[in-house]
């Protein structure tokens, strides 16, 4: 399968953080630091390795924060929202700046170590325009370093690559990880205003158009302040030269 160059991403960073107070009493999530380094700038870092030139931040609670601390990085765009718009909405409102090809969506607080392969670049691998609509990064649940999180698992995910949402009463293997390839036309018959991106999923998925793909590095979930110093005690060892983007 030949490699679809993702030119354009859009990194979700309109949350109110509530989980990560105190953390975020007086600043946004995506500015709280894990080992020195924001959560926003991690993700930012990970998508132009992987040779993204237009990135889109979206932004609510403490907005003008999160506009500061980009005001040094070029080819981003801004996308402020007076209201939150949820993570189907947000990405609706920045289609204008994403263009009419697939292009990546990174939650900020989305924080992984690659396997052999970077994972965006095996997303882009395993792209396929005629086949899927949306490419979720599906994590093993028995992987995932964090202790507030579902553990009944989100995605079942079949031989063919396709992903099958759990089931009520259902325990799935895989966790999505926060880091996808939609394409534009995801969006041709959805709502305006708030809304998940889990509704456009789910009529991906009835379509047959939703695959993942197996995630081969680790993946630490920083919903909570000890999460985050969880994740920091491993993620902080070592030289910071010896760190590939994101980590």
């Amino acid at each position: 399968m030949t490699t679809v160059r993702v030119e354009r991403a859009m990194v979700l960073a309109a949350g109110l953080g509530i989980r990560m107070r105190p953390l975020t009493d007086d600043r946004p999530k995506p500015l709280v630091e894990l080992a020195g380094r924001t959560l926003l700038d991690r993700a930012l870092d990970r998508l132009a390795a992987a040779g993204v030139s237009r990135i889109v931040v979206n932004s609510n609670y403490r907005a003008e924060m999160i506009a500061a601390h980009l005001a040094g990085r070029k080819d981003i765009v801004l996308s402020p929202e007076e209201v939150l718009l949820e993570t189907g909405g947000g990405v609706k409102a920045a289609l204008a700046h994403l263009g009419d090809a697939p292009f990546f969506v990174v939650n900020s607080d989305a924080v992984w170590r690659d396997g052999p392969t970077p994972a965006l670049e095996r997303l882009a691998g395993h792209w396929s325009d005629k086949r899927m609509d949306a490419l979720l990064l599906l994590v093993p649940t028995p992987a995932i370093a964090g202790a507030s999180i579902n553990d009944r698992g989100d995605y079942h995910l079949e031989p063919d690559g396709v992903a099958r949402r759990r089931a009520e009463g259902e325990i799935a293997p895989f966790l999505f990880g926060g880091i996808q390839i939609l394409h534009p036309r995801l969006f041709a018959a959805a709502p305006d205003g708030p809304f998940s991106l889990n509704l456009l999923y789910d009529r991906s998925e009835a379509a047959g158009r939703l695959h993942g793909i197996r995630h081969d590095g680790e993946w630490y979930h920083v919903g909570t302040p000890r999460e985050l110093a969880a994740a920091e005690a491993e993620l902080g060892a070592g030289q910071a030269g010896e760190r590939p983007p994101g980590w």
